[in-house]
């Protein structure tokens, strides 16, 4: 690596507030076309966020960079260090970052999500990219993956820095906790009790001084498990996906940890995302609903059901026989690194 590369990957980051596991400890091999290392830099709260930055081999100048995250309970050493080492080996400069009180990331108390927050996150991964000696900050882009898809487009539609996103097998964390799956909980009866049981658990959580989990992935796997479950079950509990640091894969999120979902809906401005988005997402996934609703979100069409559809510079990419799950890895090999590639080439390399 040159020295200017050093000088841009070192700039403003601080490890020896966070812990950081050196080794590689990831779900996937490295390639021996990046060069990795470590980095961190902080939000606009003061929280420090851990990230791995991927950088191609014998790279010079500036180069396009793109910021990832998710799925919603994972870590960097999961689907988005996949996506982001995958983007390196195509020339972009990458980071994978753990959001705030996950993984090596710092915040207190641990397992927590915010809209807001998380959504910041993102952002102050475009601030640190933009400030590196070999990163053009009119270059930069964003990949969101799972429950990170719909803060990434809370986050492009807040951010114009950021100049093209992706999202992969996109959660709208916002519908699905005010909604349930399919909205099987749509109505002000189910709201009010989830309400009442996050209130009771919030007394019993200041009464015992710690945060109950909602546990992970369930384990043992019921033979009754709903399909998606399984699918689950089979990326965040095996050898496949699973991490020690991830909340997927062991005690998950607190009880209370995603409550303010509820009430803030993180889709509401994405009529207004100017630049480019690529969402992407299964034909036979439990979730696709999810990236049509964001589709008709952002441009006020809305998409026939299962079928890809481009409006202006925003596109619906639905892959064929895919389940959500099929999106995490290489494992199904329906990840169109091809179709990510040429979309970021064209809004990011001109």
């Amino acid at each position: 690596m040159s020295a200017m590369l050093l000088a841009g990957c070192n700039q403003n980051t601080n490890m020896s507030t966070l812990n950081l596991t050196q080794e590689w400890d990831k779900t996937f091999p490295k390639s021996d076309l990046v060069e990795h290392s470590k980095v961190t830099f902080h939000n606009r709260y003061g929280i420090e966020l851990a990230a791995d930055l991927y950088i191609p081999k014998n790279s010079e100048g500036r180069l396009p960079a793109i910021a990832l995250s998710g799925p919603f309970g994972a870590v960097k050493e999961q689907t988005s260090g996949i996506y982001a080492q995958h983007m390196a080996e195509r020339g972009f400069l990458t980071i994978a970052f753990d959001p705030s009180y996950t993984g090596e990331s710092g915040g207190e108390p641990r397992r927590m999500a915010s809209p807001d927050i998380n959504t910041e996150d993102f952002l102050a991964a475009v601030d640190f990219l933009s400030v590196q000696e070999n990163v053009d900050p009119e270059r930069i882009g964003i990949i969101g993956i799972c429950g990170w898809g719909g803060m990434a487009i809370n986050a492009a539609a807040l951010d114009p820095r950021i100049k093209a996103t992706v999202t992969s097998t996109m959660y709208d964390m916002s519908r699905v906790t005010r909604e349930g799956y399919f909205g099987c909980t749509d109505n002000e009866q189910a709201r009010d009790a989830q309400r009442k049981a996050w209130a009771a658990q919030r007394t019993e959580d200041y009464r015992t001084g710690s945060y109950k989990r909602a546990g992970g992935v369930v384990d043992p796997l019921p033979d009754d498990a709903p399909w998606f479950v399984k699918d689950y079950y089979d990326y965040y509990k095996t050898e496949r996906g699973y991490h020690p640091r991830s909340g997927n894969s062991n005690d998950g999120w607190n009880i209370i940890g995603t409550m303010s979902f509820m009430n803030q809906p993180i889709l509401d401005m994405a009529r207004e995302i100017k630049t480019p988005a690529l969402l992407i997402h299964g034909e036979k996934a439990h979730s696709r609903y999810f990236s049509e609703g964001a589709f008709e979100a952002m441009t006020g069409v809305k998409p026939e059901p299962g079928k890809s559809t481009v409006m202006g510079n925003k596109e619906l990419l639905i892959i064929p026989g895919a389940v959500h799950t099929d999106l995490y890895d290489d494992k199904a090999g329906v990840i169109p690194y091809d179709r990510i590639e040429s979309f970021f080439k064209e809004n990011l390399i001109k």
